[in-house]
């Protein structure tokens, strides 16, 4: 048990965000370097990365973190828990962060998404018992997934270069800026004993690890190099999501401050 606890209280104190920058259960899709894709084109790399050699190594500092704390963890919920409660947990702790996605829906122009948002946020805290069934989803109103970081790529800011932050993993100068605002977003741990806080980011960072364990195998093993594979994922994913507001034109390294149409 106190192993259990020591655990759980890493992942509370040191990985909140692992989870969510580095591991993406439906779009982690590692690719190989010089391949091309429909946004990014084939005009040479993918993510200016002019910093790799540090990002190596903070990537290689949050694998072991993550190989010996987060996926044992994450397995061993696994273990005790059916897939059909931790995706409820899932559901439930992501009901609380549809006010912040409306907000950026309304900051990013796009007003009916954020009526959706608003609705499904009210439909599933009372008759989808705090988010635990996605009651809005079986009613037409889908997920939409919005952050202060698409935000700001929708306001023409470009990506910058590619940085590995330490416990957070995959992100860029432009999504660390929005990462700061997104967690000011979320209200309620500033109205929340620190205890509860905390329990609830070490619940939410394992529960979702547990969620992705074989993907994220798969995904190591099917790569020759797994950092760019990550990178080149993570970049890929992140203009398709701005994309949605916003075309996005082919891959520039002479236009990653501040896009142009």
């Amino acid at each position: 048990m106190r192993g259990l606890a020591a655990s759980l209280l890493v992942c509370c104190l040191l990985v909140p965000g692992l989870a969510r920058a580095q591991w993406q259960a439906e779009d982690l899709k590692v690719e190989e370097p010089g391949i091309t894709d429909p946004v990014a084109g084939d005009r040479g790399p993918r993510e200016w990365d002019p910093w790799e050699g540090f990002n190596r190594k903070i990537f290689w500092f949050n694998e072991k973190l993550d190989l010996y704390v987060l996926e044992p963890a994450g397995r061993g919920w696994d273990w005790v828990l059916p897939d059909a409660v931790q995706r409820a947990i899932r559901r439930s702790l992501l009901n609380f962060t549809e006010p912040w996605v409306m907000t950026n829906d309304v900051l990013q122009g796009k007003i009916v998404e954020g009526g959706n948002d608003l609705a499904r946020f009210l439909t599933n805290t009372t008759v989808g018992v705090a988010g635990i069934f996605d009651v809005a989803a079986r009613w037409g109103l889908e997920r939409n997934e919005e952050d202060f970081g698409q935000t700001l790529g929708v306001w023409g800011l470009g990506p910058g270069p590619y940085v590995v932050l330490p416990l957070l993993g995959a992100s860029t100068v432009r999504d660390t800026v929005g990462l700061g605002v997104d967690a000011a977003g979320r209200v309620w741990p500033f109205f929340a004993p620190f205890w509860v806080s905390a329990s609830v980011t070490a619940v939410d960072t394992v529960n979702s690890r547990s969620l992705i364990l074989d993907e994220v195998e798969e995904a190591r093993a099917a790569s020759l190099d797994f950092y760019a594979g990550v990178r080149n994922a993570y970049g890929q994913r992140r203009r398709q999501q701005i994309a949605d507001s916003r075309e996005v034109d082919a891959y520039d390294p002479e236009d990653l401050y501040f896009e142009t149409d």
